[in-house]
This record gives structure tokens, C-alpha cells and sequence, in this order.
């Protein structure tokens, strides 16, 4: 299952030259979605910082070994097992924490749904190991609310910078671009991440250079004409 791309959010985004821009350079973008809420909950708490292909990894072995990630087989499994799927002491202890409230019922999970973006959020944030990102992550690719936009992450800004030629994307003007594509945050989300991960080519961050950073040192002049290479 995908992400649900509606047609107007594209028409909506559209309407900044530069967002359509590259909505018609990348074209349609699939980015699958998991809609059982307690396994996409373990799943970004597996995957808070580490890589991409790490989390999957982690994520595979564990559809091999229980398959279905749910409240019992987490807790079946117990937290030593957890980790020999490689993932951490601490996030293990956060994974089987979540799985004990659902099973005892102290935490309402269903309940989330029916709950307004903000109202989700702080739910899930309630819970061990679960930040602003992560409960933002879940109500994208989870529950497909379709106006998220984290100011926490990071590739998202990244990719501000590299769409409007920004050296820094400060809080005041994260605002400003997430009211110039809500109420469809989501997709343009999906749009900057692409950028990010380098879907256009010759596209840069325009972020300066970290301080103590070497410039490269400028060839001598020689009369000697190199001959002319094609870019790698």
C-alpha cells in the first residue's frame, strides 16, 4: 500500500513555480505506508537514528520471526530477543513497554484516529521513546494525514534548501512554507524528501560550510590545456 496522492494537492502545489517544478521533474512518487498502528509505532521507534537500510533490516528480521509484529509476539519475544534482532537495549525497552499498555489496555491506541492532528500527537508522545518526529512519522505513513510537516527533520529542510536556495531554514520560515502548502504538507513532504536524497540532478544544498572546513586549494595556472571530461 501507498501513500494516497490526492489530485488536487498536486494542482495545490503546483501553484508555486518552483514546487511544480519539481513535481513535474520527479513525477508520480509511491512511498509505502504500513496502516496497522501498533507495528508502524514499533517501526519508527526502531528506526530513530539510524539509517534507512539499517531499520530495514532490523524490521525484516522481525516480520521472519514473529510474522506479525503485535502486542503478544512482542512480548513473547521479550526484550533479549529483541535485541538480537539488532535493535538497542533502550529502544527494546521502549518496544515492549508500548506492547504491555496495549495489552493491559492502559493505553487507548484505536482511540488515535478519531483524534486531530495535534490531539495525536500528543498521545503517542505520551509514550516511552516516541518524540514530536516520531508521532509526525506515524501520522504520514501510518494513518496518511495529509498535512504533516516535521520541522524536525532534517532532510526536509535539506531539502528547502536546495528547492528555494536557502542557506538556513530557521522555525519562521518553515511556518511560512508549510502555510503555502497546507493543507497538503504531506505530499510536498514526500516531494523535498526525493529532492534530498538527490532525485534532480545537479540540484545542491546551498547550506554553508561547516567552520574549520577546508576550502580546496586553487591549481597552479598552466599553459598546458587539459582535455575536456564529462562529469562522473
Amino acid at each position: 500500500m501507498y501513500f494516497c496522492c490526492d489530485p488536487a494537492a498536486i494542482e495545490h502545489l503546483k501553484e508555486d513555480p518552483k514546487m511544480g517544478a519539481v513535481i513535474d521533474q520527479i513525477g508520480p512518487i509511491q512511498r509505502a505506508v504500513d496502516p496497522d498502528l501498533f507495528s508502524s509505532v514499533v517501526h519508527h521507534i526502531i528506526g530513530q537514528q539510524i539509517s534507512t537500510k539499517a531499520q530495514a533490516t532490523i524490521w525484516q528480521r522481525m516480520r521472519d520471526a514473529f510474522g506479525s509484529v503485535n502486542p503478544d509476539s512482542v512480548l513473547s519475544a521479550g526484550t533479549d530477543r529483541l535485541q538480537a534482532f539488532g535493535i538497542s537495549f533502550r529502544k527494546a525497552q521502549y518496544i515492549m513497554d508500548f506492547a504491555g499498555k496495549i495489552r493491559s489496555g492502559a493505553f487507548d491506541l484505536e482511540s488515535i484516529w478519531e483524534k486531530t492532528d495535534a490531539e495525536a500527537i500528543a498521545q503517542l508522545t505520551s509514550l516511552k521513546g516516541v518524540g514530536v518526529w516520531t508521532a509526525e512519522m506515524i501520522l504520514l505513513f501510518c494513518m496518511q494525514r495529509p498535512n504533516i510537516f516535521s520541522f524536525d527533520d532534517l532532510a526536509i529542510q535539506r531539502g528547502l534548501r536546495m528547492v528555494y536556495h536557502h542557506r538556513k531554514v530557521n522555525r519562521a520560515l518553515f511556518e511560512k512554507y508549510r502555510r503555502r502548502f497546507s493543507p497538503y504538507c504531506s505530499v510536498a513532504s514526500l516531494y523535498l524528501w526525493a529532492v534530498a536524497g538527490g532525485a534532480i540532478k545537479g540540484m545542491k544544498d546551498y547550506a554553508p560550510m561547516k567552520s574549520g572546513k577546508k576550502m580546496p586549494e586553487k591549481k597552479k595556472k598552466t599553459t598546458v590545456v587539459p582535455q575536456q571530461k564529462g562529469r562522473q
